[in-house]
Formats: C-alpha cells, structure tokens, sequence
C-alpha cells in the first residue's frame, strides 16, 4: 500500500467512525430530572441510540391478560404468536387517586407491580399512563366539565385534592424496585392526547399556559417527593403544523420523549389518511426533537380487533417509514365487550387474522422485541 492510499484509507475510516458516531450519540442529550438515578440516565441514552437499530415493539397489559384469558404466570398474547415478549410493557396508574386497589382495567396494583419487575429483570422497558379521575367533579377521566383542569392548580379549589393524588403516585412509584433495592427506570406518559377533547386536561379544558403551569407543577412535586427514575413523555393527539404541536408544550427542560396517539379506523386499503397523517406528524416532531436534542415514540396506536392480515408489514411500517422512532405501542387486549358487544384488541393471539403477518413484522431486522432489548442491555453503558 502507498502512503497516499495509507493516508486515503484512514480519512475513510475516519469518516465512517465520525458518521457512526454522529448517528447514535448526541452530547447534548440529557433528562430533564436532573437528578436522574444512573440507571434511567442510561436508559435515555440507550433510547437514542437503539432508534438508530430499530423500534422497540410495545404492547399494553400485555401480562395480565389476553383475549380468553387472565393472570396466567408467563402467558402473553405477543409471545403467544412469535414466542418472545414486546420490549416495552404499557401500564396505567388510574385508580390509584381513590385509594384502589386496581387500576382502571381491573388490574391489582400489587400483581402489576410484579408484572413491571418482572418485565424489567427480563430486559424490557416500562411505560405509564394515569387516565386519573377528575379533580373537581370527582368524575372519571372522560369528565371534560369546564375550569377542571385550572382547579388543580396553586390556589385552584381541587389543588389540594390533586396534591394528595399525586403522594398516592410517587409512594407507588417508589415501591418499583429491582432485586438490589434501586428504582426501575420508568417513561412517564401525564396528560396523554393533551390537543384532544375527550379527557379533563385536553386543550379544550384550559388555556396553554394554565397546561404548562400543570404540567410542570406535577413534574416538580413528583421530584420534591424524591421521584427520579422518570423519563417524562410529552403526548399528543392530533395535530397539524410544529406550532400546534408546541402550543401546549411546556418547554425541553420538562420533557424528554415527543410523542403522539393516533389510531386506524377505516380499511387501509381503501383509505390511506392513517399512513399519510403518521407521516405528516412524524415529520413536524422529527424535526422539533433534532432542535431540541429529545428522541420521539408513537407511544399509542392500532387498529382494534385488527381486520387486516398484513397490517404489521404493510400499514403500520408505512406509518412509521424511515424516522427513528424509539418505541411503539399497541393498546391491550381486552377480549369481549360485553356493554359494545364487540371484541376489543390490538396486538394479535393464535389463529387471529394477522398472526402471520406479525411473525413476518416480528422478524424485520428493524423491530425489537423483549430479546432484542435484553441483549442490547438498555439499562447499562
């Protein structure tokens, strides 16, 4: 080899090692709990890198119950089907404002606190949701009486009552631990589908800056109450322009993951909005996440009772395209609704239409599930 060539095949390795190196690292990327534990410091880190790799596959409840089935040590609809667990395990907190001792889709709190340490030792990454009552009615999370959401703020009537909501969560969070007594590392998804109508803290219910004062009230409680293994996950419903997006934001020092919700309901086939819409939104957050040094998820999707054999594949891999999306998750199977009279599932079961298809989506080189996650080891440098 001459020394030209010598000097030539440095300058490539160089280069190779400086584009791999400014694809799955960002110094500028950090909490916004700044007194983070270790462990969800790394986490976060990891989040970002393995989006370079692949999603991380998500699904909620997923070990509690299926389709025809309930509190079946190890049993998993997802596992079921292709013989591994999602990466990601979604779970929701509502219930424990009122002092229940199951959350808001029957689940004991002591069993899912088993199932989130379970699920945690194996590798997998926990998500939390609160659909929590409404503070000033005492009504479920649906009541969008007008002047709920400015009630629980400072000097609001309800502020006191959402103050004692929020001790029931941190001592809940606080009893999620690993083997060696250190917290799980948790994303934490408040006010999910804010630029909605449907729930008390939706966009319709408040002003932006009485959303932004809730917010970053709830983050700053949590962390005086001595919370700090939670990555704070900012989520959306609709939305149409990076401005609508940001119009309720509370700003990158209150949030870690920009993330939205959006759900299939007409035949792919014949309707390709779902796909378009994902795209557009993904494009607007990709965008704000690169500015902001934050990563991005879809943190709820799916099509319920999934009709179409090769959804997996087809539609939802269209939606997500190229971005680098760290997790997606699908929302649980219920099974029968006996008040709709309908089925209610998102991830497929054994003889399900599109178990085939998931396999197929399974062994995409870029979706990750529970194994994946294992061996890539999230939690450690």
């Amino acid at each position: 080899m001459t020394k030209t060539n010598y000097i030539f095949s440095l300058f490539l390795t160089f280069s190779t090692f400086c584009s791999s190196y400014s694809q799955s690292s960002d110094t500028k990327l950090s909490l916004s709990d700044k007194k983070a534990t270790k462990n969800t410091t790394q986490l976060y880190q990891n989040l970002y890198k393995t989006a370079n790799k692949g999603i991380l596959f998500g699904h909620q409840d997923d070990l509690a119950y299926g389709v025809n089935w309930k509190y079946e040590e190890g049993r998993s609809d997802v596992k079921d089907v292709v013989g591994d667990y999602p990466a990601v395990y979604g779970w929701d907190l509502g219930g424990l404002e009122t002092k229940s001792d199951k959350n808001i889709d029957g689940v004991p709190f002591d069993k899912m606190r088993q199932y989130i340490i379970d699920g945690y030792n194996r590798g997998g990454i926990i998500t939390l949701s609160w659909h929590f009552n409404n503070p000033l009615t005492g009504g479920n999370a649906w009541d969008t009486t007008p002047k709920s959401l400015a009630s629980a703020l400072p000097g609001g009537e309800s502020h006191e009552k959402y103050k004692a909501w929020l001790d029931e969560a941190a001592k809940y969070i606080l009893t999620l631990k690993d083997k060696k007594g250190n917290l799980i590392p948790l994303l934490y998804r408040p006010f999910h589908e804010l630029t909605g109508t449907w729930f008390w803290w939706c966009k319709n219910n408040g002003s932006p800056e009485e959303f932004k004062k809730l917010w970053k009230f709830t983050i700053d409680y949590f962390q005086k109450k001595g919370v700090h293994n939670l990555i704070y996950v900012y989520n959306t419903a609709d939305f149409s322009s990076k401005e609508d997006f940001l119009e309720y934001y509370p700003g990158p020092k209150y949030a870690d993951v920009l993330s939205f919700d959006k759900y299939i309901y007409k035949d792919p086939l014949q309707d390709n909005s779902f796909v378009e819409n994902c795209q557009r939104q993904f494009g607007i957050i990709d965008q704000i996440a690169k500015e902001q040094h934050k990563i991005i998820a879809f943190a709820e999707t799916g099509y319920e009772a999934i009709p179409y054999d090769k959804w997996w594949t087809d539609t939802l891999m269209k939606a997500m395209g190229s971005y680098k999306i760290s997790y997606v998750l699908v929302w649980r199977n219920h099974g029968w609704q006996e008040k709709e009279q309908k089925m209610h599932y998102y991830a497929p079961f054994k003889g399900q239409v599109s178990e085939k298809d998931f396999i197929q989506f399974y062994n995409l080189d870029n979706t990750l599930f529970e194994k994946d996650a294992a061996k890539i080891n999230l939690y450690k440098k």
